[in-house]
């Protein structure tokens, strides 16, 4: 696999098999984004893409390329959710048995609707390369044939797709920028966009907290990175492919980070300003764009991937209450007060008359390292802007109380 290339014409090959398939989704400009990054940002909209995520373009070009032998053995994947709803789609639109194999973290959300594409699923390993290697063992006990997430040329050139599309809707593009994990999407969209204007800038985002393709570029060869948790669990790659390693060594011009609050404030202001819904992978874009990660973009036109829209919802409530703290909207804080009557009293009249509105309030006289005759008192308020929040610690330390933001 290593030797194969991608090119122009297997992209365009993957268009045509992809018809009556995968829909061309729209790009909508974004008045929000736009302001805050000082360019013409427009949004991919392939969180609006069947099963909810670019996915299934490069698994569907995958399963179409195989041969009838294959099909009828049946295919096996590894997926953090995105792929495997891809692979099990193609699959029964092939009438060919799936195996996904998902980490065991996967969003619950995920794995059921993989299940519903008809698709056995295997949960297996913290990370998509333990649930990778499970694949692998049961791609040779089975004869299945692996659909690769990543590292496959077909499957990147039906990712490449998009990029022909977004050119279409958008001629002028000067600048795609798209979230990395394993790295097919930014291999795909980089050939496409290249190939037809090597001027476009393509630029790769990943979560501060698991950027190993940006370590591996830096590195010289594809490294396994030991990183952590994240928002963006679609993204969650330890190690990229030697295919997508060297597509992105040559094509692409830049790998930003961004850590979890700018990803939870992208997820919170396309919900409320581009009134759609995005998982943490999907909105790493937005992220290093409102955050003034990629240099030279002032005024141009910037395409901006949302990649897939499969949140966990449990998880919402959480990346919302984070969004909210990260654009000021929201804070949390703890305090000490006297324990006498009329204390309480006297710190939520001194909140009140600066605007803020109380969500919450624990107390806790028990609290390790409060003196006896004092109670820790732990607040919620909902807040205008960064303004109002410093003005509000400034007015409590000033009148007695000292603050520490959570």
């Amino acid at each position: 696999m290593s030797q194969e290339t991608v090119t122009l014409a297997m992209i365009q090959a993957a268009r045509e098999r992809l018809k009556g398939v995968a829909q061309k989704t729209g790009l909508s400009y974004t008045h929000s984004v736009s302001d805050r990054a000082g360019c013409k940002v427009f949004l991919k909209m392939e969180n609006l893409q069947r099963t909810g995520s670019f996915k299934l373009r490069g698994a569907y070009n995958k399963v179409a390329t195989l041969s009838d032998e294959e099909r009828k053995k049946g295919v096996i994947a590894a997926s953090a959710g995105n792929h495997a709803q891809g692979v099990a789609l193609a699959a029964s639109e092939y009438g060919c048995q799936s195996t996904i194999c998902m980490p065991k973290h996967a969003p619950l959300a995920k794995v059921a609707a993989t299940r519903g594409y008809g698709a056995n699923v295997v949960l297996h390993g913290d990370f998509f390369d333990e649930a990778a290697a499970k694949a692998v063992e049961l791609m040779n006990e089975r004869g299945y044939t692996f659909v690769h997430p990543f590292n496959d040329p077909e499957v990147i050139a039906g990712q490449g797709t998009i990029a022909l599309e977004i050119l279409e809707q958008l001629a002028e593009t000067e600048v795609i920028v798209a979230p990395i994990g394993g790295g097919g999407l930014i291999s795909g969209l980089a050939i496409a966009a290249k190939s037809i204007n090597p001027n476009i800038k393509i630029v790769g985002v990943q979560s501060k907290n698991m950027p190993s393709m940006q370590q591996s570029l830096a590195k010289g060869s594809p490294t396994t990175c030991n990183g952590k948790a994240t928002l963006a669990d679609g993204i969650a790659v330890k190690t990229p492919g030697d295919v997508t390693y060297r597509i992105c060594q040559q094509y692409v011009d830049d790998i930003v980070t961004v850590d979890e609050n700018e990803i939870a404030e992208a997820i919170l202001l396309l919900l409320e300003r581009a009134k759609t819904v995005s998982e943490g992978a999907g909105a790493v874009p937005i992220a290093a764009l409102l955050n003034g990660k990629i240099s030279g973009i002032r005024n141009k036109r910037v395409v901006a991937m949302v990649s897939g829209g499969n949140i966990d919802v449990n998880n919402m409530t959480r990346v919302i209450n984070r969004g909210l703290i990260r654009s000021w909207r929201k804070m949390v804080f703890e305090t000490v007060v006297s324990d006498n009557p009329g204390e309480m009293v006297k710190l939520l009249s001194l909140i009140s008359r600066s605007h803020a509105n109380i969500i919450s309030i624990t107390h806790d006289r028990s609290q390790h390292g409060i003196s006896i005759g004092f109670t820790a008192v732990g607040l919620e308020l909902e807040t205008a802007n960064e303004k109002h929040v410093e003005y509000l610690v400034e007015m409590l330390k000033e009148n007695g109380y000292p603050v520490q933001l959570k």
